[in-house]
């Protein structure tokens, strides 16, 4: 805590960040196992063939309130900027679902969506605002949409602020470290995960077993012993699959299993 506080002072002693906003969150461990500092050519990845410059072209920054009051505006589509599996923990209500898996992805899924968004006010949103900066900005500039505005500060700032206290969002914040997940919404908890097996609500993410796949599944503790926390068949009887190997799993244990899978859901492994 100390060194971190010592960083923060220096970062604002500085005249170029002298105005930067620190996001920060109290956590009972370490939130990330390990630091890495690593040049990358885009801070977020679009790979635009011409890229944007957000000091010169960005959507307009809206504070908590009003984006909380914007998104209640007829005529008004709310475009949440992040992955789909970010979305299906958690997303503000009413708001629109990117079918992609990377952010890169976006800008094709506009273009192939465009009526969605066409003659609307557009309302975009990301974890903590960073996203939105340039993606703002490439839909002025596609002229997709003419009146764009991006959640200043990101859904992190809008679950902090003690005005609107998170509300109008459903289910948890997705966030890239050891909690997986943190609460947004301060007045009511809305789940809206629902398990990969069964459909239960869940807001309980686990990786897939087989390390070929590792897709990110949401999945109860239930769900994750019955199906050896394999999002398929083949990753079940995957030869590195970890949870086998974490559980020390006979043949016979895992033959059992897959029996109780077959009997239970009626299908043939």
């Amino acid at each position: 805590m100390e060194q971190t506080n010592k960083y923060m002072e220096a970062m604002h002693n500085d005249p170029r960040f002298a105005d930067m906003p620190f996001k920060v969150d109290e956590a009972d461990g370490h939130a990330f196992k390990k630091m890495h500092v690593r040049p990358r050519p885009e801070i977020v990845t679009l790979r635009l063939e011409e890229d944007i410059d957000p000091n010169e072209q960005t959507g307009k920054y809206l504070t908590p309130r009003e984006f909380y009051e914007a998104m209640q505006e007829e005529d008004t589509v709310v475009l949440d900027a992040r992955n789909d599996f970010e979305y299906d923990l958690g997303h503000f209500r009413g708001a629109i679902r990117p079918d992609i898996e990377t952010f890169r992805e976006l800008p094709e899924w506009v273009e192939e969506n465009k009526e969605k968004l066409e003659g609307k006010k557009v309302l975009t949103y990301c974890t903590g605002g960073i996203r939105c900066e340039k993606f703002s900005g490439w839909l002025k500039e596609q002229g997709i949409a003419e009146d764009v505005g991006q959640l200043q500060g990101g859904i992190v700032t809008y679950g902090k602020d003690p005005e609107v206290q998170g509300e109008l969002w459903d289910g948890q914040l997705y966030v890239f470290d050891e909690r997986i997940s943190v609460p947004v919404n301060q007045k009511e908890h809305v789940v809206v995960g629902r398990d990969y097996f069964d459909g239960e609500p869940c807001e309980r993410y686990v990786n897939c077993a087989n390390p070929d796949c590792n897709k990110q599944i949401l999945c109860s503790e239930e769900n994750e012993h019955k199906y050896m926390r394999g999002c398929t068949h083949e990753c079940r009887v995957h030869p590195r699959n970890l949870y086998i190997a974490e559980q020390n799993l006979t043949q016979e244990d895992i033959d059992a299993k897959l029996q109780r899978i077959e009997e239970e859901d009626g299908v043939t492994q």
